[in-house]
């Protein structure tokens, strides 16, 4: 197995599938920021970054793009999983794959 797979293989198992909630509270935790820190840094809510890590309220893929800047995070990353979470949502079963 190269490190990559492994290196997946214990993101999934330690932090679930990942999403794009799950890549914003990976990054607000690595940023040692609280969600309300985050919040701020957003210009949200608290209840707003809360509902986004725990998948209740999809983000769009200008949206993520935004996050993503404010945080200091990848865009391409941020934008993969808006979409795919979306994909999700609507049961379809297909791989967003993105290209700069």
């Amino acid at each position: 197995m190269s490190t990559k797979k492994k290196a997946s293989a214990l993101l999934k198992k330690e932090i679930g599938s990942l999403n794009f909630g799950t890549f914003l509270r990976a990054a607000r935790s690595s940023q040692d920021s609280t969600q309300a820190e985050m919040a701020k840094i957003l210009g949200v809510s608290v209840s707003v970054v809360c509902d986004i890590e725990k998948g209740r309220q999809l983000v769009s893929p200008s949206l993520a793009v935004k996050i993503a800047k404010k945080a200091k995070l990848s865009k391409k990353l941020a934008v993969k999983l808006c979409l795919q979470d979306q994909l999700d949502k609507a049961k379809i079963k297909m791989e967003v794959d993105i290209a700069s």
